[in-house]
């Protein structure tokens, strides 16, 4: 199928309507597209923008695993077959740096193994060229929903993240097995991400004691965390204020 045949489907609105052309707000969900073919990056670049999305787009695998692990996107639709760095190899990339981003993959392999393949590299959904932008459309909004709901019980802060529903933690993709105590004190950090707390607070904060000038169980804790949180080469970002307490994440 020619690349203009393909734009043509990829036109087609939900409810048979035609896309209405205007520049997405500066509040639009925020799309990378990784695919390299010209043609198709026009006909999804066009069919996103016409239903509310930002676009950005990039032709090869190095340019796009860039964007996708350093930029500011909300979703990432990704080609398989890329130039320069398989989409297999930006998807393992993505999967340790930016665990709940949603990435949807394009492919022109119909087999049941690739499907498996991608989403068992961390893709959400797949899509089999050639593709309805329709369908396309409503997978994306069905995952940035899902995520939306999500962020409402997570905590992110520096590469640390929370789900204050399943009680569970990750660093850099990486799981973090807590107490219920130590969880309870990296939530109280994290909800004061660059704030330095003294121990009094935080010591009434988890463990609901006003005043025990006799304890150091503030202290063992914090080091419990940075144990777990930390390895030799990427220390925990918890730090000691001196004569004053800790602080999550560097000062301003």
């Amino acid at each position: 199928m020619s690349a203009s045949t393909r734009a043509g489907r990829a036109e087609a609105l939900p409810g048979g309507r035609e896309p209405v052309a205007g520049r997405p707000s500066q509040t639009a969900a925020r799309v990378l597209l990784i695919e390299d073919e010209p043609g198709i990056v026009d006909f999804v670049r066009r069919g996103l923008e016409a239903n509310g999305f930002a676009v950005e787009s990039a032709l090869d695998g190095i340019e796009g695993e860039r964007l996708a692990v350093g930029g500011d996107c909300d979703a990432v639709v990704l080609d398989l077959m890329l130039p320069g760095r398989s989409g297999m190899e930006i998807l393992e990339r993505l999967r340790r740096a930016r665990p709940t981003m949603p990435v949807i993959v394009l492919t022109a392999r119909g087999e049941i193994e690739d499907r498996v393949a991608g989403l068992e590299a961390g893709a959400v959904d797949y899509l089999v060229k050639p593709f309805s932008i329709a369908e396309l459309v409503a997978r994306v909004r069905t995952h940035l929903r899902v995520v939306a709901q999500a962020s409402a019980n997570t905590l992110r802060a520096e590469d640390i993240e929370i789900d204050l529903l399943t009680r569970k933690a990750n660093r850099a993709g990486r799981a973090v097995t807590l107490s219920t105590t130590e969880f309870e004190l990296l939530t109280y950090l994290m909800r004061h991400h660059g704030q330095v707390l003294s121990r009094e607070q935080i010591l009434s904060a988890v463990w609901g004691y006003e005043h025990d000038p006799t304890t150091n169980v503030v202290d063992v804790y914090v080091g419990y965390l940075r144990r777990k949180l930390g390895t030799q080469s990427d220390p925990a970002p918890i730090f000691t204020v001196r004569a004053v307490g800790y602080r999550l994440g560097r000062a301003g």
